[in-house]
């Protein structure tokens, strides 16, 4: 068993499909589904609140160039914590996947050179793919790095030990005393 099969196994949500199982000349309808448990552990494995409405279906099949290509239909419902308030923020997910497994990059990933990065929708083909693996990224990916709730802002904080007096955003400015003094030198 491959390393990432081997963790997506151990994470709970593993859906590996043997690619020599696969048939050469025609495509195979996939469609997954995860329970509750499951949602929960692949939240707690995205440090996210939750995750609702998931929905990961579509196929798989070889190329003309010898790849295998995964197009699938994401559809998901995630909570993050607000990066201002931690408040709650949903965030709906709809986005068409499309991956490739090259068995180029295999030989260079074995031998552990540094792959291209012309494509980041590829990856080698090993003898597992798992969908698994593919739905988790895709979700990373399509989530919003700062989610905010509506109206939040952050506001000016100044923090400091008791006694000493707290830097504000106009003490680290150096440069706007010097500005003042040389106007002031200026208008001698």
């Amino acid at each position: 068993m491959s390393k990432p099969v081997e963790i997506a196994a151990q994470l709970g949500y593993s859906h590996a499909i043997d690619v020599s199982d696969l048939p050469k000349n025609r495509t195979r309808r996939f469609a997954l589904s995860l329970d509750e448990t499951e949602l929960a552990a692949l939240a707690d494995d995205l440090r996210i609140l939750g995750v609702k409405k998931l929905k990961f279906e579509g196929e798989i099949a070889y190329n003309d160039q010898g790849e295998v290509v995964v197009r699938a239909d994401l559809g998901a419902t995630a909570t993050q914590a607000c990066v201002v308030t931690l408040e709650p923020v949903r965030t709906r997910i709809d986005e068409e996947i499309v991956r490739r497994f090259s068995p180029d990059l295999e030989a260079l990933s074995e031998v552990g050179q540094m792959l291209p990065e012309e494509d980041e929708n590829v990856d080698p083909l090993g003898d597992v793919i798992d969908l698994g693996l593919v739905l988790v990224e895709s979700i990373a990916l399509n989530l919003p790095d700062f989610p905010r709730v509506d109206g939040a802002e952050l506001k000016q904080r100044v923090f400091a030990e008791p006694g000493v007096a707290p830097l504000t955003d106009e003490d680290a400015k150096p440069f706007a005393g010097l500005a003042a003094l040389k106007d002031k030198l200026s208008k001698d």
